[in-house]
């Protein structure tokens, strides 16, 4: 699975990519990006991830600026330090909301989360077309 990595911490991006590396050694983490502005540049100018981890607060701002920018077709979890914009994230393509420090268990919980609405959704294609 291809997964970036929205976050402006270089120490949450280790160990996002060392948890997910430990969770599923099949994921990779095509981008980490840093900044309201090259995400907005890497979503416009890249094919889509299969999944996406925004951090809300960004140095330069709330990456909630990034779908006010362009247009975002993949789905995203999002990792935060602040629990109140939860609500907002699940106005915008998110399948879950995880608080730092990212617990092991409830990444887990997201990815899988992930993949059952993924082959739901396959499963309802393939019937659909049938």
């Amino acid at each position: 699975m291809n997964v970036i990595i929205v976050e402006d911490e270089k120490s949450a991006i280790k160990n996002m990519i060392a948890l997910l590396h430990e969770i599923d050694p099949t994921i990779s983490v095509i981008a980490s990006i840093q900044t309201i502005s090259e995400a907005t540049k890497w979503i416009t100018n890249n094919p889509p991830p299969e999944l996406a981890f925004f951090d809300i607060q960004l140095a330069d701002g709330h990456s909630f600026e990034i779908f006010k920018k362009t247009t975002v077709k993949f789905p995203i979890i999002f990792t935060t330090a602040y629990n109140e914009f939860a609500l907002r994230a699940f106005k915008v393509n998110s399948i879950d909301y995880l608080l730092k420090p990212i617990k092991k268990k409830e990444l887990v919980f997201a990815i899988n989360k992930f993949k059952k609405i993924n082959e739901d959704l396959i499963l309802k294609n393939k019937n659909f077309i049938a």
